[in-house]
C-alpha cells in the first residue's frame, strides 16, 4: 500500500467525534499518562484561532487514519509589529498507520495552502527528528524565542516564504485556545471507550525536549 491510496480531504462535521477518537488514540500515553489533544481539537474548532482551511483528514476505505488541525499564532518583534502565522497541532495518525508518509502528506498539503492564503511562516513545538525532513530548523536559527529570551529545543520554526523571518528578534504566542481545565478535558474523555492511563519511555523524551533550551 503507497501513499496514493488514500484520501486527503478536508474534515466535515461528520467527522468530528471520529478524528477526535483518531486523536485520542494516536496520543495516548505519549506525552502524560493518558492525553488531552482529542479535548484540545474539539475546543479548538470554535475558538477564533481556528484555521478551517488548514483542517484535513487522511481517508483510506472509508476510514479516517489521519488528520491536521491548525490555529493561529504570533510572531511579535522588538518594536511590537505582530506577524500572524500558523502552528499546527495536534498532528495524528493511527497507531497501526504511524511510519507510512501520512504524516508528510498532510503537511505537504497544509503548508501550500497555507502560504496561498498568505501564512509566511509555520512554527511548533515538536521532536527535531519527526521535522527538520520537513524544512524545519532551530528557532534559534530564526531568532524566535519565548518571552523573556528563551529558546526551546523543541521550539522549531519553517518558512513558507523565503525571507519572511529577517533575522530581527521575534517573540512566539499563541492564543488561550490551549488554556482549559483538566477537569474538563477529564468529563470529555468520558465519552470514549475507557483505555488505561500509564507511563511510556517517549513520556521522559518529551520532558527533556520541553525543558530544554539553545544557549
Amino acid at each position: 500500500m503507497n501513499t496514493n491510496d488514500y484520501i486527503i480531504r478536508r474534515e466535515n462535521e461528520n467527522d468530528h467525534f471520529e478524528v477526535e477518537n483518531l486523536i485520542r488514540e494516536a496520543f495516548w500515553n505519549q506525552y502524560k499518562p493518558g492525553c488531552d489533544e482529542h479535548y484540545f481539537a474539539h475546543i479548538l474548532r470554535a475558538h477564533p484561532d481556528f484555521v478551517p482551511e488548514l483542517d484535513y483528514v487522511a481517508e483510506l476505505d472509508g476510514k479516517l487514519v489521519a488528520s491536521i488541525m491548525y490555529e493561529k499564532a504570533r510572531l511579535t518583534d522588538e518594536n511590537g509589529n505582530v506577524k500572524e502565522i500558523v502552528t499546527p497541532g495536534p498532528i495524528s495518525v493511527l497507531p497501526e498507520f504511524q511510519r507510512r508518509g501520512l504524516s508528510r502528506l498532510l503537511l505537504e498539503k497544509t503548508f501550500a495552502i497555507a502560504a496561498e492564503i498568505g501564512y509566511e511562516a509555520v512554527v511548533n513545538f515538536g521532536d527535531p527528528c519527526n521535522y527538520i525532513k520537513r524544512g524545519y530548523k532551530s528557532c534559534r536559527k530564526y531568532n524566535v524565542c519565548l518571552e523573556g529570551g528563551v529558546f526551546p529545543s523543541a521550539l522549531l520554526v519553517k518558512e513558507l516564504k523565503e525571507g519572511a523571518l529577517d533575522g530581527r528578534r521575534y517573540i512566539y504566542s499563541v492564543g488561550d485556545a490551549e488554556t482549559f481545565s483538566q477537569e474538563a478535558a477529564e468529563e470529555f474523555d468520558r465519552r470514549f471507550p475507557p483505555k488505561e492511563k500509564g507511563w511510556s519511555p517517549h513520556q521522559e523524551e518529551f520532558y527533556i525536549y520541553s525543558h530544554s533550551s539553545i544557549n
